[in-house]
């Protein structure tokens, strides 16, 4: 069969999909235009792809054999997975592997952000480090101090369990409240969003983008946090309406904010670049090598299982596309 594979790959992980099927490959560093895309998967019956890529219904209009979208990352809010379904396509991503690289990043940001030590890099570096105060550049402790997860999936999950080692109290808001032998075993505690956000010393983001949670942080939600607090988001961009975030930092309601995703990613809020307190990331959450090769294999296995008309192991709407008929 013939695939595409939006980006370039290892040539080792390449090769495995080369073994079964005729591979096209798109090598360039930056994401294809629409048009490229459309051209390009005519007549490709699987195609491996980034969060940067739109699988629209007006792209899957334009394709006659398309059986599989293998997406390489564990959001797929850049995919029309209704229209995917109404066509009879297989979506997949990548959960589980990039759990930990993503739950090691939104930590570092808490304490970057927090200790201000992007600020204190660049002091250094442009030599306007003089000499050591005793109550100069001070930032906020972490130790000791509530932290809020929105959205207790994997990743928040694994946020939680770092956490404790901050000896910190982690409240968590989700839409499905876990069992209560679950909550002891991980430590946290169940409040609602408006509680959490008026309670928690740091807020951290850890839900997928969806219509629900589109601005789920907006004026409204920023006012309710508590004064001096943080924001933190690895999730997806447009989950923060960055407008009123920008308010809220000018106005010094909160202390900070630390954001590896954006709304109109790659593009940022220019008064965003402008704020001392905020730390800002180029989507750096599953940025290992390890992660990311992981990333790749499972992508891989999972659009291979589907052109061999097996059950991917991360296929996202395998159950509706094979309900009995009644």
């Amino acid at each position: 069969m013939n695939v595409l594979v939006s980006i370039a790959l290892p040539d080792d992980l390449i090769s495995k999909i080369k073994s079964e099927h005729s591979v096209t490959v798109h090598h360039g560093n930056q994401p294809m235009d629409p048009e490229e895309l459309r051209s390009l998967l005519r007549g490709k019956h699987g195609i491996l792809c980034t969060i940067t890529d739109k699988i629209d219904r007006e792209l899957l209009n334009n394709t006659d054999r398309l059986m599989v979208v293998a997406n390489y990352g564990v959001g797929y809010d850049n995919i029309d997975l209704e229209a995917c379904t109404e066509k009879g396509v297989l979506v997949t991503n990548t959960p589980d592997v990039l759990t930990d690289a993503t739950a090691d990043l939104a930590m570092a940001l808490i304490l970057a952000v927090a200790r201000r030590v992007v600020e204190g890099d660049l002091m250094v570096r442009e030599n306007r480090f003089q000499a050591w105060t005793p109550f100069g550049f001070l930032g906020s402790e972490v130790s000791g101090k509530t932290l809020g997860i929105v959205g207790l999936g994997r990743i928040g999950k694994a946020v939680a369990r770092r956490a404790h080692g901050f000896s910190m109290k982690v409240l968590y808001y989700n839409r499905n409240r876990l069992a209560p032998e679950h909550e002891q075993d991980l430590g946290v505690q169940y409040v609602d969003f408006m509680d959490l956000l008026q309670e928690s010393d740091f807020v951290s983001i850890h839900v997928p983008l969806t219509r629900q949670t589109r601005h789920m942080i907006g004026t409204k939600e920023l006012a309710a946090m508590k004064s001096g607090a943080y924001l933190i988001n690895t999730s997806r961009g447009p989950v923060v309406d960055e407008g009123a975030l920008v308010n809220a930092l000018r106005n010094g309601h909160i202390a900070g904010a630390a954001l590896d995703v954006y709304e109109r990613e790659p593009l940022v809020h220019p008064e965003l670049l402008k704020m001392k307190n905020t730390v800002l990331l180029p989507h750096l959450g599953s940025a290992t090598s390890e992660t990311r090769r992981k990333m790749a294999q499972r992508a891989i296995e999972n659009l291979l299982a589907a052109l061999r008309n097996e059950r991917p192991r991360d296929c996202l709407n395998w159950e509706q596309l094979n309900k009995a008929t009644p």
